[in-house]
């Protein structure tokens, strides 16, 4: 399986059955205490639309973290795909996503870390993130918490 293909199944596996700002908080202390188990230093986000119901920064996290977030979150808004799987798909076409998508990239980052909250029936409702690893490792950890914390809902 490609990583496209890999990136595309996560998104169609990871689907909630509701979510609502419980939930949403639930999931940010979910990743939180994962985080800090691993002393992982990452910002982490959880949006239902444009509220941010769920922040955190840990040590080892600036005000940049919180930017990354944002502009990784817009992309994932804007594409309702993980914001590494649209990075994925421009570079599996040999373009760039910064000089090829014709967004500000002040604005848009197409970095791993944000994925898509959807909602069985709904579709995507929101966003939940972390920023602070290499893109790879934050799509990876959010992923892997998604699938503790939906296991056990």
């Amino acid at each position: 399986m490609s990583l496209l293909e890999t990136l595309a199944e996560q998104e169609e596996r990871l689907v909630f059955t509701s979510f609502d700002n419980d939930v949403a908080l639930a999931l940010g202390a979910f990743l939180l205490d994962a985080a800090r188990a691993r002393g992982l230093p990452v910002t982490i986000s959880v949006r239902r639309g444009a509220q941010r119901l769920f922040h955190a920064a840990l040590p080892g996290t600036s005000a940049d973290n919180d930017e990354w977030i944002d502009r990784k979150s817009r992309v994932v808004d804007r594409y309702a795909r993980s914001s590494y799987r649209v990075g994925e798909t421009f570079r599996a076409n040999g373009r760039t996503f910064e000089e090829d998508s014709r967004l500000d990239p002040d604005r848009y980052a197409a970095h791993g870390g944000v994925f898509p909250v959807n909602v069985v029936g709904v579709g995507m409702v929101g966003t939940v993130g972390v920023s602070g690893l290499p893109q790879a490792e934050d799509h990876a950890f959010v992923v892997e918490q998604l699938e503790k914390f939906l296991a056990g809902t």
